[in-house]
């Protein structure tokens, strides 16, 4: 199976291959076939214990259900960013707008926010640490990360601020960063 990267990957076998051809011929060779075997036999193995007659029984029921409840997804929700600085303390901060128009319920629905760091993604290689991403993540919609700088985020009342506006379906997150002797004492 081709990934991200450009090369080919074996999820049975989790190796890689430069090119379609060494994948091919890995998929002839002698260790993915002692892959798929042991695959039989452990699938093989779970059905009797289960008491089901067919093998792969299961696997066809988890393709039904998996199929069933996958959900179509719109796209990508619209964004704003704007840097600023706060004029008080005169530290950086970012604000991200998202706009959610195709949304059915936003009452019930509220988009989410979390932090990742370099290290989790897998996307950019190698990873750096100077950078995390903030991924926004509302159903239908695709989830959206953005680039950060890694660097301290204060947290303190009104430094921190997330809003979702149900009537205008609009999405807000405003964070500062830590300057100067602040950032150097949370560290």
């Amino acid at each position: 199976m081709r990934n991200h990267l450009g090369t080919y990957e074996c999820k049975l076998c989790l190796t890689l291959h430069t090119n379609e051809a060494n994948y091919l011929s890995h998929t002839q060779g002698k260790k993915h076939q002692a892959g798929l075997a042991r695959r039989a036999a452990m699938e093989a193995k779970l059905a009797r214990q289960k008491g089901e007659t067919d093998v792969m029984m299961p696997l066809k029921s988890a393709l039904q259900s998996t199929r069933s409840a996958t959900k179509v997804k719109i796209g990508r929700p619209g964004y704003e960013v704007s840097k600023s600085r706060d004029p008080q303390s005169n530290e950086r901060c970012l604000t991200f707008e998202l706009h959610y128009p195709e949304l059915d319920d936003p009452k019930s629905r509220q988009p989410r926010h979390r932090f990742m760091s370099a290290y989790e993604q897998r996307v950019e290689t190698p990873p750096d640490r100077n950078y995390q991403y903030l991924l926004v993540a509302c159903d239908p919609y695709e989830t959206v990360a953005f680039k950060i700088p890694n660097e301290p985020i204060n947290r303190g009342e009104g430094k921190f601020v997330t809003n979702w506006d149900t009537t205008g379906k609009v999405f807000t997150l405003t964070l500062h960063y830590l300057e100067g002797q602040s950032a150097s004492q949370e560290q």
